[in-house]
């Protein structure tokens, strides 16, 4: 037979299993929460910047809308500092700010070819709050998805007011930087890219030229944050893997602690023969604490059934002792003396034995666990045949209604169950002085076999005793034709594994009223 293969987790202890799989856990959930902290903060520092440069679109597109297309070179005095530009429709650049400044339109913004039709009415402040504000997406190239391509478009002349428009046109583009991270086009001081939150606003001069605002603001500190927040939770990941597999290697080593405990005292027992000996017992009422409690238990039943085994041997070879060297000593008589052989002695001491015999290996068969038979047998029927057999006893035996009626039918071991009748019969026979009763009859759906006689009884105290092997009263001792105290233990075994019970009482005669109860189907219903 091939021996199960096991994969090299299942070779780790517990308690390493438990730190590995802690750790993984956590750092499947940190990893994951990691990357949801990233994107929130790059979202919200990103929507900060298309703040920001929103904000300084609509100042500057209110301020253009105070100036005529020929003066529009004033807007440098609005945000001088910041990446903003001015253009007409036809894409000239009427002004803009430090950074982009004598340069071209910026590049890299999509333009929509159809102009937005403008607000009839003109706005004098030109400044209104963005109600539906479209967002291009976060990466660099995106399209813009403003509205389908109508919300970077600059109007055309039109005989109509123009005013500044609320809706705005959001994307982010790469412009090149100097060391400073300045906004640059002069190649000599470009040194890299930059991501910048570009926003359009529509708006109109003085003069009714429409032109759009373009407002920028830098990235660089949103990628800078996110960038040493990423750092430093890889920084700290290791360090606090480490301390949970340390910590949950310390509290599954505490927890597990008492099992190593009773793992040791189990084998001490198991190597040696005390079994008296108790597995330590945690204070806690965890699921540790029940299995050092059903094991101390386990440990008790174990002790008391060798025990029981151990008198069963000794009682055994003591009852076994006494016929036989009685019969070797007649023997051994008769070899010597062929003329005093007792032979009524030595057939006694021989059915004596033989009977032991059977009675020992029938209480092995029972401790082995045998079922009974499943035929259906008639107590009736069995207490007359019985009877039938017993027509030369000293005490007469009397069937209570003759034994004529409604058959009473049990499942079971025939032989069994009539084991059990002549075993209640002879201890009846044995302590009775002038009568013994016998009664068959159902109460509550059960088959009820009653034996009583009218001898001394049996005390109370010592009702249940008398069902033990090899146990004897005195006064049953002195009056004992041969039993060995295996009869009524016999007798209740066979009623518990027929699923019954045998129990003692007092009898009207004033002697012992054995109670044989059985389960029985009602009118013989169930017979198969």
């Amino acid at each position: 037979m091939r021996r199960p293969a096991f994969s090299p987790l299942a070779r780790l202890t517990v308690r390493v299993r438990a730190a590995l799989g802690a750790t993984l856990v956590v750092a499947v959930a940190l990893v994951v929460a990691g990357f949801a902290v990233v994107e929130v903060l790059r979202g919200g520092l990103t929507e900060n910047a298309r703040l920001h440069a929103e904000t300084t679109a609509r100042e500057v597109a209110a301020g253009v809308a105070d100036v005529p297309a020929a003066g529009v070179g004033g807007v440098e005095a609005l945000a001088d500092d910041e990446p903003v530009q001015v253009v007409d429709a036809s894409g000239e650049v009427l002004g803009a700010g430090e950074p982009l400044r004598g340069r071209g339109p910026v590049a890299g913004f999509n333009r929509p070819d159809k102009p937005r039709q403008t607000p009839a009415t003109p706005s004098p402040e030109g400044r209104g709050d963005s109600d539906d504000d479209d967002d291009g997406g976060d990466d660099r190239d995106d399209d813009d998805d403003g509205g389908g391509g109508d919300d970077g478009a600059t109007p055309a002349p039109s005989d109509e007011p123009v005013a500044v428009d609320r809706n705005s046109v959001t994307q982010t583009v790469a412009l090149p930087v100097d060391g400073d991270g300045e906004v640059t086009y002069d190649r000599s001081r470009a040194v890299a890219t930059q991501d910048f939150r570009l926003v359009a606003v529509q708006s109109v001069t003085r003069d009714r030229v429409p032109v759009t605002v373009y407002a920028g603001a830098s990235l660089a500190e949103q990628e800078e944050a996110v960038s040493t927040v990423t750092g430093t939770m890889l920084a700290g990941l290791p360090a606090l893997l480490a301390v949970v597999g340390g910590v949950t290697w310390l509290v599954t080593r505490g927890a597990l602690r008492p099992v190593e405990g009773i793992r040791r005292e189990m084998a001490a027992i198991a190597a040696g023969t005390d079994l008296s000996r108790r597995v330590p017992e945690p204070p806690s009422r965890d699921e540790v604490a029940r299995l050092a409690r059903t094991t101390n238990e386990t440990l008790s039943a174990l002790e008391a059934s060798v025990e029981r085994q151990r008198r069963f041997v000794a009682d055994a070879s003591h009852e076994l002792r006494s016929p036989i060297a009685s019969l070797r000593t007649q023997l051994e008589v008769a070899a010597a003396h062929p003329g005093l052989l007792d032979i009524d002695g030595a057939v006694h001491d021989t059915v004596r034995l033989q009977d032991l015999a059977a009675d020992l290996l029938l209480l092995a068969r029972l401790d082995a666990g045998e079922r009974p038979g499943e035929a259906w047998v008639d107590l009736c029927a069995l207490v007359r045949e019985e009877l039938a057999q017993r027509t030369g006893d000293r005490i007469p035996v009397v069937l209570e209604g003759g034994g004529e009626g409604e058959p009473v039918e049990v499942a079971g071991s025939r032989g069994q169950l009539a084991r059990v009748l002549g075993n209640l019969l002879d201890n009846a026979r044995r302590h009775a002085v002038s009568r013994v009763r016998v009664r068959v009859g159902r109460e509550h759906g059960r088959a009820v076999l009653e034996v009583a006689d009218d001898g001394a009884g049996v005390p109370r105290e010592e009702r249940e005793r008398i069902f033990e092997r090899f146990v004897r009263l005195d006064d049953a001792r002195s009056r004992d034709e041969g039993g060995a105290g295996l009869g009524l233990a016999i007798a209740r075994d066979v009623a518990v594994r027929h699923g019954g019970a045998l129990t003692v009482g007092r009898a009207a005669e004033g002697g012992a009223l054995f109670t044989l109860r059985l389960p029985a189907p009602g009118g013989g219903a169930g017979r198969r």
